[in-house]
Parts: structure tokens; sequence; C-alpha cells
């Protein structure tokens, strides 16, 4: 298992996007974004303001695993968005044939609600926040990831995973 995947997570409005294409840019990877490989039924639910439950997740994230594996064989190391917010989603996106590292951004619900609240045509509504900090698990010890402070600005961010994580940016970036 040669390719890596790193797997930018946290609530929604966290910053996920943000930081996984600023690394995705650094390293030269190829990106996912994880509500891409939604169902349209999950989409639905949220857009209503109703939480998913683990069913609804299950398929999503095996699709997102499947996305990782099928580029690792390839040899292509990849970064990927998605909440990961329980350690059985990390245990399922774990199972891909590459290695899959984490990186948490984390930070107060208030910072966060005020985020979700400023952004336009995303379908995650500010009213499943909670339920989202509910089902947080945060990194264990024993998980191979970094938890980062999501108040400090995108490139620092950025810099502080790579550093943490030992990956090296592609020369040019």
């Amino acid at each position: 298992m040669n390719a890596t995947c790193v797997v930018v997570m946290g609530v929604s409005g966290a910053g996920k996007s943000t930081i996984a294409q600023h690394l995705a840019e650094k390293l030269g990877w190829p990106m996912a974004e994880a509500d891409e490989f939604h169902p349209p039924a999950n989409i639905e639910k949220m857009s209503a303001g109703t939480p998913l439950t683990d069913a609804d997740r299950a398929p999503w994230l095996a699709s997102l695993r499947d996305w990782i594996t099928e580029h690792a064989e390839s040899g292509e190391n990849t970064v990927v968005t998605c909440s990961a917010l329980k350690r059985s989603y990390r245990d399922l996106l774990r199972q891909a044939r590459a290695r899959v590292r984490f990186v948490h951004l984390a930070g107060d619900a208030p910072v966060i609600r005020e985020r979700l609240s400023a952004r336009a045509g995303h379908f995650m509504p500010p009213s499943l926040l909670d339920s989202q900090f509910a089902d947080l698990e945060p990194l264990g010890a024993d998980e191979d990831g970094v938890t980062v402070d999501l108040g400090q600005p995108p490139e620092r961010i950025t810099e502080f995973a790579l550093a943490q994580l030992g990956l090296r940016p592609r020369p040019g970036r």
C-alpha cells in the first residue's frame, strides 16, 4: 500500500473544502468533495433539516472508500473532504487500499454557526450543526491524523497539517 489519502474532516462549515483544496494544490494530488458522493435521498433529507442516520451514511462512505481505492490502485495519492464524524465512519474509510490519514478541523460551535449562516448555495442547513457536534468523535490517539484549530488562516492550517503529517509539497508549490 504505497498510496496515501488525506481526509479533511470536521462538522459542516469547518472549512473542509478550503483546506482540502489548499492541500491538493500544494501536494499536486487529485481531490474529491464527499458532498458529491451523497445520493439524492441524503441531500433531500439534509435539505429538509433531517439529520442523516448511520444507515444513510453507510453507502455514501462506501462509495468514497471505493473512490480512494480506485485511485490508490493506480498509484495515485488523493485528498478528500468528508465529515467523518464518528470513528466507525473513519474505520470504513480506512478499509480503502491506501494509507488513510485525517486532518480534523476543530472549532467552537458559535464560530462554525456564524460561518454556516454566511454560506450560500449549500444543502446543509445551520439547524443540523448541533446534531453534527452530537455525533462528533474526535480523533483517537491511535488514529493516523492531526487535529487543527480552524480559527487560523487557511495557509497556516495547511502548512501545519503538512508538517504534522510529514508530507512535503510538490516542488514549485
